[in-house]
């Protein structure tokens, strides 16, 4: 709605391609003082010669993976003595699983080793092992090259692969974000990114995820389906992807373009999966089955309510390796209750939900209802809530808490022996980020059901939804707007009229 004023502004002959952040958003607005002011009433855009949105949101990137890099820069070594990864705030899962698998002696993960990945990020890990392996050599055949030790060539070629995945993830949302390019640098400059871009291998599911909602948006349903598919061979997140497209497309009737999806998603699947489960089953299974029988974990829920409870509740204490029974079936029945509170959602919005919208949400539940949250995991929410919500001051403040919980999280790790934290200070910080979490997810819902709030919406005349493809403007099949359009005809013009200052449609 900040856009009504930007647009205002300017003459129609005048009008940028595009919306300008520092006319659409107080906190561009803001932060433009500091390099002389929002963009002028007379300015030009979409005349550089090289400073595109694209490159600019890219540089954004950049710079905040180099700040990841130094903050990461005293674990690479893999010299982690005195808790020196909890100390300095620099813990990565990568550096401590080179040599659990023995990935610089040339194992292969699940062939020579047991991986409690999926299978595609085993294959990155292997990736990145042969690369940090050739270097390795060419220092040693050369000499010329800065001679590290194994796990650190490994750890530094690791953080090069994600940094790329990075940069791909910004450029996939710059793409799927339409008239507002500029929405891309809140991935570029995001805290979350800063913090957790190389804890672990997510943002290669990310990549693909993202690459995956490109593909749909292009309107190439086969190719968007593999893309998924080859995510959940990297992370199982993408699946839920998958399940807001089911949702989007039964309320447009669009279930055959989702049905080649999913099919193509579920052979993109099987055909990286099958291979390594026909070769080594009991290793391909591990993945399974240590998300069946772990318990919840420290920062979910759950744990806080076993914690509080004194493991009085659900399975109460457990054995070592016991599966926790009754904690998976409440977990699953939660789950379900969210997805059917989703389809209520978006079969009852006066207009279809978004694909980034009805995602963040899909996703941001089953984070927060799952027994599992690592702290990584809060990267699949990036592109989804940048997407589904530009609005720089929301975005920041959730991605604030998730930035903050690093600290109580790691200096609990530390011990209060070693002068570390209370359990406490750590689940303070685990609810906070939990509400700022669901006060966002409030504010997506909001904008679903009053669409004339949807920033995104009302940012250019005739916008839908840029992330859509084939639901993009379809007219509803299945809808409680659809039924009681049948009474009265909608006006299907509030958009312009909500942009030029009239009131929206009528509730």
């Amino acid at each position: 709605m900040a856009s009504r004023a930007g647009w205002s502004a300017v003459g129609t002959a005048n009008r940028p391609d595009r919306v300008v952040p520092t006319w659409a958003d107080p906190v561009a607005a803001q932060a433009a003082e500091a390099v002389g002011g929002p963009w002028g009433r007379h300015a030009v855009t979409g005349r550089a010669l090289f400073w595109t949105p694209l490159r600019v949101c890219l540089l954004f990137t950049t710079l905040v993976l180099a700040v990841a890099w130094v903050k990461q820069a005293p674990c690479a070594s893999g010299n982690w003595t005195g808790h020196l990864q909890y100390t300095h705030f620099c813990y990565s899962d990568t550096v401590p699983l080179f040599g659990l698998h023995d990935l610089g002696s040339g194992a292969i993960p699940y062939l020579d080793s047991p991986v409690e990945y999926p299978v595609l990020t085993g294959g990155f890990m292997a990736v990145a092992a042969g690369i940090a392996r050739a270097y390795d050599s060419a220092v040693a055949s050369v000499g010329l090259l800065p001679d590290v030790p194994p796990v650190q060539s490994y750890y530094v070629v690791t953080c090069l692969l994600l940094s790329l995945c990075a940069l791909v993830v910004t450029r996939a949302v710059l793409a799927l974000s339409g008239r507002r390019p500029w929405d891309a640098a809140m991935v570029g400059l995001s805290p979350l990114l800063l913090v957790h871009a190389f804890t672990n291998w997510d943002l290669f599911a990310i990549v693909l995820a993202t690459l995956g909602l490109w593909a749909w948006a292009r309107r190439r349903p086969v190719l968007a389906g593999v893309l998924l598919g080859l995510g959940v061979a990297a992370k199982l997140y993408p699946v839920i992807l998958l399940a807001a497209l089911f949702l989007l497309c039964l309320r447009a009737g669009r279930l055959g373009t989702w049905l080649r999806t999913a099919v193509a998603a579920g052979a993109a699947w099987v055909a990286v999966n099958a291979p390594i489960a026909v070769l080594a089953p009991e290793n391909w299974s591990r993945f399974f089955q240590l998300n069946s029988s772990r318990p919840a974990d420290p920062d979910s829920v759950w744990n806080m309510l076993l914690t509080a409870s004194h493991h009085r509740i659900l399975d109460g204490p457990l054995a070592p390796g016991q599966t926790p029974s009754v904690l998976n079936l409440v977990v699953a029945v939660t789950l379900l209750l969210m997805l059917a509170a989703a389809a209520w959602l978006t079969l009852s919005a006066p207009l279809r939900p978004r694909v980034p919208q009805l995602a963040f949400l899909l996703v941001a539940g089953f984070l927060l209802l799952n027994k599992v949250w690592s702290p990584q995991y809060s990267l699949w929410l990036l592109p989804l809530a940048v997407l589904a919500r530009p609005r720089w001051r929301s975005l920041l403040i959730w991605q604030a808490t998730e930035a903050l919980l690093w600290v109580p999280r790691l200096l609990w790790y530390l011990g209060t022996d070693n002068r570390g934290v209370k359990v406490e200070w750590f689940f303070l910080g685990v609810t906070l980020r939990d509400i700022a979490v669901v006060v966002l997810m409030g504010l997506v819902v909001r904008d679903i059901l009053h669409p004339d709030g949807d920033v995104v919406r009302t940012s250019w005349p005739g916008m839908d939804d840029p992330a859509g493809g084939v639901l993009d403007a379809a007219p509803d099949v299945l809808s409680r707007a659809h039924r009681r359009s049948m009474i009265r005809p909608p006006d299907r013009r509030w958009s312009q009229r909500t942009i030029a200052g009239k009131p929206g449609p009528p509730r």
